[in-house]
């Protein structure tokens, strides 16, 4: 179960590294940037869709599932890259995107052209328009429908996202057989797992009876026991936005997804970083179903979509909002923040690095944007999610060392000027800072990566006399870790409701300035401090 223990780094190949010149990511940069991933000391690669497609919406409307799109290279390089990631002892994770296809893929085609073809019934259709079709749109004000007319069909296809993206008829069982083969052919070019996107939608058919709804939920399982028969380590990680009493449907008892990302912990930690108290995230830990002995949460600050409010009341919402994302054009789709990290926190470096030690504390495994270890920031002149998706920055050269085409010429433009400009806030400059946020950052990981408490013990929330700590005690055999972080922009010393080392002696692994001594229960910090101790006794 590497998973409980693993640091993930999510990025898109086509906004990483340009090796060719043409202005578009590819994978020989990829291949070139792998120093990177080792110096951060991140253990997995979590990569965006990078398959053929149309790219109208950033590569997750698909037209070919078992290719390489020819803009970022060929399944040679694909394979070069898996290879040297393996080299280094890291692992390689990719989306499986198969709620939905582009409408140019040629089984939608096929389906549209000939009712009497087998692709037909490889997506949802109805005669006559569904009540309801202006309901239930997953990216509202962009949007309009989730049923499209199709004139050579004669039909209305059903799509939970864009009209360009049709649902596939997960009910069929060719296309669930069609899927496994998917994943079957990348689990043999040695990746060691998926990121499931959209998976409610993948398992939650419209119009379905109840029955073929419960099928449709067992596939999940069906996809766990296919994986685990073709890769034994392999992973299923979900993307499961959803209520706390839906959860156990993904994990199932251990036979369905090993992982869930955490959007609820996402959600309140949010919340309790705009208020800089600990409360909502201490009771969204306390609320949360546990993951069972093979489960575990993924924990993540940011990813390339925007950050969900969904799930708070709309007052806290609007306090969320009030924090980080006040003006209208900083939010999106009426749930959530279009902003990375960096900027949310008006980059203040400390309070970034408080926040990665507080991610790198919760329960479960960790999820880093690129971009993020730098304190990258966004642009909000782009469309909507795709602020927070411009290129990596570098280093202070042309196009922050991303690509050497034209400034016109590339994928998406670089953050060239400002606060967040890349003559600023690059890789380069920071590597050899000792105190950069990448090296920061990279510290933290590392510390990370030596405390498997953190992922496999038991935890629990302890309490302080100040609304602004928050912290959280780990026992795994025979081990116990305790982390304290300040939530709040002054210094304390914050005294917990129990004494965390009994009779132990408190080594402390890592913390923010200044690290006075402990008294006692007592825990000095500084302002959005934070200290790691490991308790060692005998």
């Amino acid at each position: 179960m590497w998973y409980k223990n693993a640091v993930v780094y999510s990025l898109d190949v086509e906004t990483f590294m340009d090796a060719d010149g043409d202005g578009t990511g590819d994978f020989r940069g990829l291949i070139d940037r792998i120093d990177h991933f080792e110096t951060l000391g991140v253990t997995c690669i979590w990569l965006q869709p990078f398959f053929p497609s149309p790219n109208r919406d950033d590569g997750y409307d698909i037209t070919d599932y078992y290719g390489v799109d020819p803009r970022l290279g060929n399944l040679g390089d694909f394979a070069e890259f898996a290879h040297q990631l393996g080299q280094r002892g890291i692992r390689l994770i990719l989306d499986l995107v198969v709620n939905h296809t582009s409408d140019r893929h040629p089984w939608f085609l096929q389906a549209c052209a000939d009712a009497g073809s087998p692709y037909r019934d490889y997506y949802v259709w109805s005669r006559d328009e569904p009540a309801g079709a202006d309901t239930g749109m997953v990216f509202p004000g962009q949007q309009e429908r989730t049923w499209t007319w199709n004139e050579q069909a004669g039909a209305w296809y059903f799509h939970r996202f864009y009209a360009q993206q049709p649902d596939l008829n997960i009910a069929n069982p060719a296309v669930r057989d069609e899927i496994l083969r998917i994943m079957g052919f990348w689990l043999r070019l040695g990746i060691s797992g998926f990121r499931v996107d959209a998976a409610p939608f993948l398992i939650e058919l419209a119009g379905a009876p109840a029955e073929q709804g419960r099928a449709l939920y067992s596939f999940l399982a069906d996809m766990r026991q296919f994986v685990s028969w073709r890769a034994a380590d392999a992973v299923l990680l979900a993307e499961a936005n959803v209520a706390a009493d839906s959860i156990e449907q993904y994990f199932g008892a251990g036979h369905r997804m090993n992982v869930l990302f955490n959007f609820l912990v996402n959600q309140a930690l949010f919340l309790a970083l705009a208020r800089r108290e600990a409360a909502p995230l201490a009771a969204a830990l306390d609320g949360l179903p546990g993951p069972g002995p093979t489960g575990a949460w993924a924990n993540f600050l940011r990813t390339h979509d925007e950050l969900d409010l969904g799930r708070l009341a709309a007052e806290e919402r609007e306090q969320v909002f009030a924090a980080f994302g006040p003006d209208p054009d900083m939010q999106i789709y009426g749930r959530g923040i279009r902003r990375r990290l960096a900027t949310m926190m008006d980059g203040d470096p400390g309070r970034q690095a408080m926040a990665f030690s507080l991610m790198f504390t919760l329960p479960g495994l960790q999820v880093i944007r690129y971009g993020d270890e730098i304190g990258m920031g966004d642009d909000l002149s782009l469309e909507a999610r795709e602020a927070v998706r411009t290129p990596m920055q570098w280093s202070d050269a042309a196009n922050g060392g991303f690509s050497r085409a034209p400034a016109d010429g590339l994928i998406r433009p670089v953050i060239a000027s400002g606060r967040y400009g890349c003559s600023r806030v690059n890789v380069r400059g920071q590597l050899h800072d000792p105190d950069s946020l990448l090296n920061i950052v990279s510290r933290l990981i590392r510390m990370r990566r030596s405390c498997p408490e953190i992922g496999l013990g038991e935890c629990r929330v302890v309490t302080a006399d100040r609304p602004g700590i928050f912290a959280l005690r780990f026992h795994w055999r025979d081990r116990d870790l305790l982390a304290v972080h300040n939530l709040a922009a002054e210094a304390c010393e914050a005294e917990l409701d129990m004494d965390p080392f009994g009779d132990g002696q408190a080594v402390e692994l890592i913390g923010a300035p200044p690290s006075r001594p402990l008294a006692g229960r007592t825990v000095p910090l500084g302002p959005y401090g934070y200290r790691w101790f490991r308790v060692e006794t005998g």
